[in-house]
């Protein structure tokens, strides 16, 4: 365990590798960055993550140096089994064994001389993830008195509901060829051969031998089941019940423009039911860091996170007399209008209770004795809306809604006057003419001159329409059926002149699938309610971050050549005469390379595109990210061959091939791996769609 160079910003602090053996024998490799030593013994800060340390995310190191310089704290960077140099096989995201090889890793830290022996969990988005996951599972084992406080960004408390998986019961689509994908040559590249040592192309080949891409699980398990209950902080749309694991003091963190805004008020209100010491702070943002993000304002989250984590792993364990268990501090975003990379939104900052009062506004929309109104389907719209999970251009902000508009029942009304603070709910009767329909609900914020901006969604399988949580249950077409659709959370003022409108639309593509074939929708019945703050609430004083967003689009002054090579690309096509729509995104070198540890360099190059036949409703999907690595050459002892004593570089290509229609979902995915220009493993697994309406059948469990 020898230290690296010491830190330029303080010679005392340290870096060192180190190695923690957790229960079943299997090493794990973590990197931690030690405060001057003259300082004492300090609680430390796990982030844990699949996303390779060393070469990947290495510039995340600039955040953990951070805590270290300015507030004193040690911090810890694990590469989770099977990862980086982790020993191990990465079998799925959030499996058991890394809960336990995480209450193992918190013990292990709290034990060292550095250490005042508690330890917090933070990160973002997978390590958000992991961090409540943790903070649910440590009750009766030896890391109880050791986790302090967690801090969630960006993080789910439902993986069913609220993750790149599935939404509303709909197949998410272009997360199919983004994170869903790209995942499998994540795993697929080697250690470190630094930090491994001899055997490191040994174990190489056995994460090839022993992978089985995470895709292949996810749409297998297409209803809620106990694979998605594992991993959840609640157990049920609209139930309580899971929630009272949690008992760790907990920050969280939520953009509106991100996937994950509904943990934020959600988890908050049943935090203060049980009396857990927490902190909302739900901001405008993406899914990315809020003291860069887009879009803006924009706070410094590392000033804001140790505020709490000081009060919680420095200070007395209990809340003192008089001491709040907690608060929300929310953006209420007003009327702006849609840029694909806004940088600021309009809005102001407001301190609320956990559970912000509010009261009921409810509109009929659709009454029951009106004419049914009838809606064909075209599978393409959505193209104006964002995609959830999205956090850096390309993927961008909502457009202009009048083109999906065009294609949707809509009914425009009078705003309220009061922020909406919640979750809006849209009550349905609709009847389809297939077995197996959808419905995408949007509110949307319209100028005067027409122009709409997306406030919030919601999308439901009606297959699925008696219960999210429940089994599918193909329609009976042309027979009605209630929807109680709740919208995802948002905190929105309409401005004066604007006005309200509700889209009906049968599709939100390419964020989710579309219906597997032509369909008709006829809405018999459409009822609003929306959730209406009340009182006067103060601003909170919040620490600045960036004035403006580090995204960067090609509409920055350059021109769309010299764009091609490292700027991200969003695209969306229209063939006229095939009637297909096509959407295209890529993006690699520039921000997606660098140099990192170990004298390593990496790069990734990431290109995909979603296809839908607006006839047929007939979808493909395809992607291909390469991920290459080098490093320079030391001697080896036991190792022949090349990269023996010369620099070693290595390429792993991933493509998936997706195809999603009436008969069920195909994929494809093959890798290759090279060696200096060799190829040294290459394999293929294809997913059959097992039986079903239309995705893979659920596991009881």
């Amino acid at each position: 365990m020898a230290d690296q160079e010491p830190d330029p910003v303080s010679v005392s602090a340290s870096e060192r590798e180190v190695e923690v053996v957790v229960r079943d024998g299997t090493t794990l490799r973590a990197t931690l960055y030690l405060p001057q030593q003259d300082a004492g013994p300090q609680p430390c800060l796990l982030e844990a993550l699949p996303y390779r340390k060393d070469d990947l995310t290495s510039s995340w190191s600039s955040q953990y140096r951070s805590l270290r310089d300015r507030h004193g704290y040690a911090v810890c960077r694990l590469d989770l089994r099977g990862t980086g140099s982790s020993e191990g096989t990465a079998v799925d995201e959030y499996p058991a064994t890394e809960t336990d090889d995480l209450v193992d890793v918190l013990v292990w830290l709290a034990a060292q001389p550095w250490c005042t022996g508690r330890v917090g969990m933070f990160g973002t988005s997978y390590s958000g993830f992991n961090a409540l996951q943790t903070a649910c599972a440590v009750a009766g084992t030896p890391a109880e008195p050791v986790l302090g406080a967690v801090v969630a960004v960006h993080a789910s408390d439902d993986r069913w509901t609220d993750d790149v998986h599935w939404r509303g019961g709909s197949l998410r689509l272009l997360d199919l060829v983004d994170y869903c994908h790209y995942m499998t040559p994540t795993v697929l590249l080697p250690p470190v051969p630094a930090l491994w040592g001899p055997g490191w192309r040994e174990e190489w080949a056995r994460r090839w031998a022993t992978h089985t891409p995470w895709l292949h699980t996810w749409l297998k398990h297409a209803h809620h089941d106990g694979y998605w209950r594992h991993g959840s902080v609640r157990a049920r749309a609209g139930a309580t019940d899971g929630y009272e694991r949690l008992r760790v003091p907990t920050m969280l963190v939520t953009g509106w423009a991100d996937g994950y805004s509904n943990t934020g008020l959600r988890t908050t209100a049943e935090l203060a039911r049980h009396g857990v010491p927490h902190r909302l702070l739900a901001g405008p943002w993406a899914h990315a860091d809020p003291a860069t993000a887009m879009p803006g304002p924009r706070v410094d989250l590392d000033t804001e996170m140790v505020a709490f984590l000081d009060r919680w792993l420095r200070g007395p364990a209990g809340l003192g007399q008089g001491e709040d268990v907690g608060h929300a501090d929310v953006f209420v975003r007003s009327s702006t209008r849609p840029e694909p990379d806004l940088d600021t939104h309009e809005g102001h900052w407001l301190r609320l209770p956990s559970v912000p009062p509010t009261r009921s506004w409810r509109r009929t929309l659709h009454p029951a004795d009106a004419p049914p109104a009838t809606l064909p389907v075209d599978p393409s719209t959505g193209t104006a809306a964002w995609l959830d999970c999205a956090g850096h251009l390309p993927f961008g902000l909502p457009l202009d809604q009048r083109p999906d508009d065009a294609r949707s029942l809509v009914h425009d009304l009078d705003p309220p006057e009061a922020p909406v603070v919640g979750h809006p709910r849209v009550r349905l009767v609709v009847s389809a003419d297939a077995p197996q329909a959808l419905v995408s609900v949007k509110l949307v914020d319209v100028f005067p001159d027409g122009t709409g901006e997306l406030v919030t969604r919601g999308t439901r399988d009606l297959t699925l329409a008696h219960d999210l949580h429940g089994e599918r249950r193909a329609l009976a077409p042309g027979v009605p059926v209630a929807l109680d659709l709740e919208l995802d959370a948002v905190a929105h003022r309409f401005a004066p002149g604007q006005r309200l409108r509700l889209s009906i639309a049968g599709s939100d593509w390419p964020n989710t699938a579309a219906p597997s074939g032509p369909v008709t929708l006829t809405v018999h019945e459409a009822h609003l309610d929306l959730p209406l703050l009340e009182g006067t609430h103060p601003a909170p004083s919040l620490a600045p971050g960036a004035l403006h967003s580090s995204e960067r689009s090609a509409a920055d002054g350059q021109t769309h050549d010299e764009a091609d090579e490292v700027d991200p690309r969003w695209d969306v096509v229209d063939d006229v005469l095939r009637r297909t729509t096509t959407a295209r995104t890529r993006y690699g070198g520039g921000d997606s390379s660098g140099a990192a540890p170990h004298g390593a360099t990496w790069s990734e190059d990431y290109r995909g595109e979603v296809s839908v036949d607006r006839r047929t409703h007939a979808q493909t999907a395809r992607a291909e990210t390469t991920y290459t690595l080098s490093w320079p050459g030391e001697d080896r002892p036991g190792e022949d061959g090349p990269g023996k004593n010369g620099p070693v570089h290595v390429r792993v290509t991933s493509t998936l091939e997706a195809h999603v229609d009436a008969a069920g979902v195909r994929t494809k995915i093959s890798a290759r791996a090279e060696e200096d220009g060799r190829e040294v493993a290459a394999r293929t697994w294809t997913w059959p769609p097992e039986a079903g309406p239309i995705y893979g059948e659920a596991d009881a469990g």
